[in-house]
Formats: C-alpha cells, sequence, structure tokens
C-alpha cells in the first residue's frame, strides 16, 4: 500500500468550541514521509508542529497540542478524521488557537478530505505494528492492546444517566465505515457541566448546533441522536483522533474502557516510550509509480462554511 496525501488545498471557516472565536483552516497536500504537519499561523509568522504523545499538553476538555511557544486546541476531531480516512501526509494550516468545532463531529472533516480527494504517492506507507500485547490501566479504566493486521477497537462506555448506561461497540477501523460508522458521531455533555464552564469563561463556542447535551434525565436536542449508541462512537472517534498524536499510524487491536483524552495520551506515552517492547515498524509493499485514487464526498455537515 502506498503513502497517501490529498489532490488539492481546501479550506473551512467555523467557530472554536472554547474561544468562541472564528477560526479558519486549511488543509492542504504534502509529499512523501511529511506525515501529520501543523502550520500555525500567529499573524507574524508561522510555527511548524508535528504531533507527537509529548506534545500534548492539555487533556482536561479537549486534546491540545503546543510546543512551548504555540498551542493548538481541540485537534481530535480533525485528527480523527486524517487517521480514519487513511491520509498518511497532510498539511494542516490554522488561523487561531484552535480548530473549529463545526457539529460537534468529525464529518465536516471527512466532508473536505473527499471534496480534496485522495492521492496515493510512490513510496511505500510505514506504520508501527502491536508486536506484543499488554494493558494500560488507570483508576480501574484501561486500554488493552495486541498484535492485528489493521486498526481495531473494541470500546465500552460505563455512565450514571438512563439514555447512555453501559455501550458497547467493536468495529475494524476502515475508510469507508470511518465514515459512515463513527465520523457523525457528535461530541457530548452534560448541562451542569456546560452550565459551569459557560459561568467560567470557558465552551464559549459550545451550543445545541455542535454538541449532544443532556440534563438529568433526557436529551436537549430537538432532532434527537444521530444513532442509538452515538455516545461510544463518539468515543471511538476521539480514539483515532488521539492515536493519530503518536507520529505514525498504528495497527493493533485496542479494548478500551471508560478512556478519555487523558488516558488516551497518558497511553501513548507510555508506548512510546516503551516501543522497542512493544512495537515494530513496518514497510508495506512498494507501489507501481504514477498510482492515484480518489474518493468520493458525503453531505456537507450544517456547520459547514
Amino acid at each position: 500500500m502506498s503513502q497517501t496525501t490529498i489532490f488539492k488545498s481546501v479550506r473551512c471557516t467555523g467557530i472554536g468550541l472554547h474561544s468562541g472565536k472564528q477560526v479558519e483552516l486549511v488543509l492542504r497536500p504534502a509529499a512523501e514521509d511529511t506525515g501529520i504537519l501543523f502550520s500555525l499561523r500567529n499573524g507574524t509568522g508561522s510555527t511548524f508542529l508535528t504531533p507527537a504523545p509529548s506534545l500534548v499538553v492539555e487533556t482536561s476538555l479537549a486534546t491540545v497540542l503546543g510546543d512551548g511557544r504555540e498551542t493548538v486546541a481541540t485537534v481530535e476531531h480533525l485528527l480523527a478524521a486524517v487517521n480514519g480516512m487513511g491520509i498518511d501526509n497532510i498539511h494542516i494550516e490554522v488561523s487561531g488557537k484552535e480548530l473549529p468545532i463545526m457539529d460537534g463531529s468529525a464529518a465536516s472533516f471527512v466532508y473536505l478530505l473527499k471534496q480534496a480527494g485522495v492521492r496515493k504517492l510512490n513510496k511505500p506507507r510505514r506504520f508501527m505494528a502491536v508486536k506484543k500485547a499488554f494493558e494500560f490501566e488507570q483508576d480501574g479504566k484501561y486500554i488493552k492492546a495486541r498484535p492485528h493486521d489493521g486498526l481495531r477497537i473494541d470500546y465500552t462506555i460505563e455512565f450514571a444517566h438512563p439514555l447512555i448506561g453501559r455501550q458497547t461497540m467493536e468495529l475494524e477501523i476502515t475508510p469507508d465505515n470511518f465514515a459512515t460508522e463513527i465520523a457523525k458521531a457528535r461530541t457530548f455533555g452534560f448541562l451542569k457541566e456546560v452550565d459551569y464552564l459557560h459561568a467560567n469563561g470557558l465552551a464559549l463556542g459550545g451550543s445545541l448546533d455542535n454538541a449532544v447535551v443532556l440534563d438529568e434525565y433526557n436529551i436537549l436536542n430537538a432532532e434527537g441522536l444521530r444513532f442509538q449508541d452515538e455516545f461510544v462512537r463518539h468515543k471511538i472517534l476521539d480514539f483515532v483522533g488521539d492515536i493519530a498524536t503518536f507520529g505514525a499510524p498504528i495497527h493493533g487491536h485496542f479494548e478500551v474502557f471508560a478512556s478519555g483524552h487523558a488516558l488516551n495520551n497518558a497511553f501513548l506515552r507510555h508506548l512510546d516510550e516503551n516501543r522497542e517492547i512493544y512495537l515494530e515498524e513496518k514497510v508495506m509493499a512498494q507501489p507501481m509509480v504514477g498510482e492515484e485514487a480518489s474518493v468520493e464526498g458525503v453531505q456537507p455537515a450544517p456547520a459547514m462554511a
């Protein structure tokens, strides 16, 4: 399998979830072996940042990347789309301190990537494969990893809410089923938490247009859920995005229980620090010169600008 990038540049604007400010995002093609490259435009120039577990500087409200000078927040949904759609090399240009929240899912980003088209490059794909099973656990929450040809996620969540409870989903992640089964699942939160965040100047861009919000008994969104188990699907989305901060595609079978951004990053740091024990680098077969592919788009989300 060849490395991939996108055919052409695409852009969008939207509201940042936490700042409430307008953000512009441009996705550009990148050469072989570039990986995921962020360009953070700050008015006087650009800071370049390549994701790595050690560069995740905040996980309480979203996954935030930083290098000690600049930060960019809420990267997990776009990274989920990039990872889930099998994009190896991409230049992500951001004007603002966070990515636009769009409709709270990855659907708009999948739409952008499909509008750009996927192009195969003339160099084989490299990835990190789990070679030894292990478990990472904190406070009863855990991530178990074992060898697998591809990316498989078995995810279980448990919330003391009558509309959530315990939900489990098992899925082999491919571009097709990521786009149809995972990308449209929205972030969710509880009304009492939203009220607290707003009172403290946080989540200023959050609304029922970009999140599923629950009170003690009901969902406040008039349109309801997109999937009966939308909550666990969104947690899978977040996991796919968070593991993209490793810096290379990862193949393995991951069994996840009650994880979130903090545990995901702690797991990735442990994996990175012990990569010689748990991981091996693999290279796909050499592609044919000139090999190309494109994919069709999904419907744009309402928040698309």
